[in-house]
């Protein structure tokens, strides 16, 4: 019982703590910092740790009092004393001399000891002389043997101090060899793959079928850590498919075929299409992956857009049109165009898959387009402008079906069939047969395998067209709706209006197919079109969402459609011409387009019939208003268009004339009404050009003289002008981008207004580019442009000044009224006179 009290009285003590360090000696990594700070919920808690209470928890001892402790704690200490000092006595000194000191971090010196070797049992004397001399002490040396000594630990030391530096520079150059060594094993792998692939690449186009095996190599590489080595086993796989790649689409062999015996070229066959096929297929895969990553984005579709284009008719092409068409509208530049440019392509070369092709990517263009909501890059609807449709496809053999043939040749065509057939009775044998079989056989597959039938072409056809006019449709549908909600909206101030970048190329494509619509539709279309480009009271806020351009090709695509068609509608264009008469002065030279605006005027104004006399004289006035508010390129479009009219009404050659009322003929509207929407109601045959005089001053010498050329002109009917420019040519000609070398001369003779009458000068006289190349005078063009806008300013106060005038000269009368009435009731009184001043 005694033994086992006092097992249960044996203290088991906590285990040393830690040394303490100061915080100045503790170095935190990167790593930590940044873990810490990321997982701040988890590491937050060190902050906030006792570490007193922590001390006392673990330095506790259980179920022993404090004093027992300190005895126990008193003991272990003594013991670890004694210890020591036996450890001191074992170690023997040695001599100052023998060994150098060695200087600590603060200062002081100290020399090595070395433990004593214990005694070991035996008879040797050498033993027991060292250790009979270590135990009295430190061994005597003389003087000699002391400086003998110290020589000898100085070369040592110098020795040792020399071998150093050699060796630490040999770690540094070994440092720099084995980098240099990587750099240069990283170059020759790099170039040996290189040469691998130039060498696989070669051995397949030189002979495919038997080195078929090694497109799988080719493309095992193409998995390699390096882009530089993918990027290149790619565009060298893209090299070998565009030359091996059959004109056929390879179909594999059932599992009943291949149980049948065949020769050895059929099993070479089978085997070579078979790893294509596949080789290939893995191939797709990869760039359809890759083609998602940055680094090798351009590179893919550079593969899949040249495939595609190459071999249109292989097998897996619906994969690849799937690819291009999802990134027709991609926001990167390079990958559109290239996606553009390849489906282009297919529309234009439809004799490498027959049109197959051209249908599959247009219902997939219209599924994508209906997926996102008409909100695309108009570069993906102008792809449709390349496509090409035959009106004259199965014309010619309908006709022949259809011609009416005469009796003679009826009756002489049944005779030589009736002769015919018996003799083909009488004479027809096997071998005959057997070969009319083969001709007929090989005349199929001829036109099945490169001419296609007149009528799969045309229904082929007539499905791309109605997939395309859907698409067009849908865009209008849209836009209208777009625009009836942004007109419900139009209280609100939070509303914008949603954008239609679609509707451009949807209008230019309408114009460009416009023969092809049936006739069913012409009618909805006409009012679809009216609607959007319309400005009135009913649809003000529909003509806020579109842009002046949208609007203007609204107007165009309208009249196309009735001259293609010619006379199978009766419809008025009227409304069109009044959109036009508002939106010119709605045309900002920098915010909309000049070639379009230069467009609705050829074609609304100039390449139309007669027109009536009120309209082209309400046109006439208005253009020549635009013409001073303007660029160079669009005021020489509008002057162009109005000579044109001028020349084709030779009645409007009256506002010419400078009469104090207007023109000779003022027609119903006897004052001319410049804010009038409709231009029938304008009453421009009241006003006069005097615009021309304005810009017979202009800067561009081009305008001063076209506009001197149309004032000069007479109102004689036998008067022949000639008309050889049109409004694009004449904007094309002078716009910016064609008139940056262009200088205005410094001295510009000022135009008299003195002009000769009946001076037959053509319209191209005096409009060619000025070749001046001085430079400009800006104090001159400022001087002009200052004298042009206080004119103007000038024209409008005069007529808030006869506004005035007349209602004070009424008053005037009054006042005169009052003094004669005044002198007859008193004769000899003087009336003081005032004066009345007008401002």
């Amino acid at each position: 019982m005694g033994a086992k009290r006092k097992q249960k009285q044996k203290i088991i003590l906590p285990p040393d703590l830690p040394p303490e360090v100061s915080e100045d000696e503790i170095e935190i990594s990167d790593e930590d910092k940044d873990f810490v700070d990321k997982n701040k919920e988890y590491a937050g808690f060190l902050s906030t740790l006792d570490t007193q209470s922590i001390t006392k928890h673990v330095t506790r001892v259980a179920d022993v009092k404090e004093d027992a402790l300190e005895a126990f704690y008193e003991k272990r200490l003594k013991r670890k004393s004694l210890q020591k000092e036996k450890e001191e006595d074992t170690e023997l000194q040695v001599d100052r001399v023998d060994a150098l000191p060695v200087k600590t971090l603060d200062g002081q010196l100290y020399y090595r000891t070395a433990a004593k070797t214990p005694k070991l049992s035996g008879n040797d004397p050498t033993e027991e002389e060292t250790s009979g001399a270590a135990d009295k002490g430190i061994v005597k040396l003389t003087k000699a043997e002391r400086r003998a000594k110290l020589k000898k630990s100085k070369k040592e030391a110098k020795k040792q101090g020399k071998d150093a530096e050699p060796e630490v520079e040999q770690t540094l150059q070994e440092a720099v060899l084995a980098e240099v060594k990587q750099d240069l094993t990283a170059e020759e792998a790099f170039e040996s793959k290189k040469n691998k692939l130039a060498e696989l690449g070669m051995a397949l186009l030189s002979d495919p079928e038997s080195n078929i095996k090694s497109l799988k190599e080719v493309l095992q590489m193409c998995k390699d850590n390096n882009h530089a080595i993918v990027k290149l086993g790619l565009l060298s796989l893209l090299a070998v498919f565009k030359d091996i790649i059959p004109g056929y689409r390879i179909r594999l062999p059932t599992e009943k075929e291949l149980e049948m015996k065949v020769s050895k070229d059929v099993k070479k066959m089978r085997l070579y299409e078979s790893t294509l096929l596949s080789v290939y297929k893995a191939y797709l895969q990869k760039l359809a992956a890759l083609e998602k990553q940055p680094s090798f984005q351009h590179v893919a579709f550079r593969c899949i857009c040249t495939l595609l284009e190459a071999a249109p008719h292989f097998n897996f092409r619906e994969s690849l049109l799937g690819v291009v068409i999802r990134n027709v509208g991609s926001p990167d530049d390079v990958v559109r165009k290239l996606c553009c440019s390849t489906v282009k392509s297919l529309f234009t070369n439809e004799g490498k898959h027959n049109g197959e092709a051209t249908v599959e990517a247009v219902r997939l263009i219209a599924n994508h387009v209906k997926a996102q909501n008409c909100q695309m890059h108009p570069d993906s609807l102008e792809v449709f402008l390349s496509l090409s449709f035959d009106e004259d496809l199965g014309r010619a053999a309908r006709d022949e079906k259809f011609k009416p043939q005469s009796k003679k040749s009826k009756k002489k065509k049944h005779y030589e069939e009736a002769r015919q057939q018996k003799e083909n009775e009488k004479k027809r044998s096997r071998q005959e047969l057997l070969a009319k079989t083969r001709e007929e056989v090989v005349a199929d597959y001829k036109a099945v395998a490169f001419a296609p039938d007149v009528m799969e072409r045309r229904g082929m056809q007539t499905e791309t067209l109605s997939a395309v006019f859907e698409i067009y449709f849908r865009i209008l549908k849209h836009t209208m709706q777009s625009a009836t909600r942004s007109e419900a909206n139009a209280g609100s101030s939070t509303s914008t209006p949603e954008p239609h970048p679609l509707l451009a190329p949807c209008l230019k494509g309408l114009g460009k197919f416009s023969h092809l619509i049936d006739l069913d539709f012409m009618g909805d279309l006409i009012n679809y079109l009216k609607k959007l480009a319309s400005a009135g009271s009913d649809s003000e806020n529909t003509s806020k969402c579109l842009t002046v351009s949208e609007r203007l090709r609204c107007c165009i695509v309208a009249f196309k459609v009735m001259r293609s068609n010619l006379d199978a509608l009766n419809v008025d264009l009227q409304d069109f011409f009044v959109q036009l008469y508002n939106i010119i002065l709605e045309y900002r030279p920098g915010r909309d387009q000049g070639e379009v605006l230069a467009e609705a005027l050829k074609m609304m104004l100039c390449d139309d019939r007669q027109h009536d006399m009120q309209k082209a004289a309400a046109f006439v006035k208005r253009l020549a208003t635009f013409s001073l508010c303007s660029g160079s390129a669009e005021s020489m479009a509008a002057l162009v268009t109005l000579k044109h009219l001028l020349l084709k009404n030779v009645k409007c050659r009256n506002l010419l004339e400078n009469d104090a009322g207007g023109g000779s003929v003022s027609g119903s509207v006897a004052k001319y009404h410049p804010d009038a929407s409709d231009p029938n109601l304008s009453g421009a045959l009241a006003s006069v050009l005097w615009e021309l005089n304005l810009l017979a001053q202009h800067y561009h010498p081009a305008i001063s003289n076209m506009a001197s050329s149309i004032s000069t002109m007479n109102t004689a009917h036998n008067q022949v002008y000639l008309s050889t420019i049109s409004p694009q040519q004449a904007f094309m000609d002078y716009s910016l981008e064609r008139q940056e070398s262009f200088n205005p001369p410094n001295d510009i003779k000022k135009s008299t207004n003195k002009r000769k009458r009946g001076s037959g000068s053509s319209l191209l006289a005096g409009i060619e580019p000025s070749a001046d190349t001085s430079p400009i005078d800006e104090d001159d063009v400022r001087q002009k442009l200052s004298a042009h806008f206080t004119l103007l300013r000038d024209i409008k106060e005069n007529q808030s000044l006869r506004a005035k005038l007349d209602s004070t000269t009424s008053s005037i009368q009054l006042y005169e009224e009052y003094k004669q009435q005044k002198k007859a009731k008193k004769p000899k009184t003087k009336i003081r006179k005032t004066s009345l001043t007008v401002k």
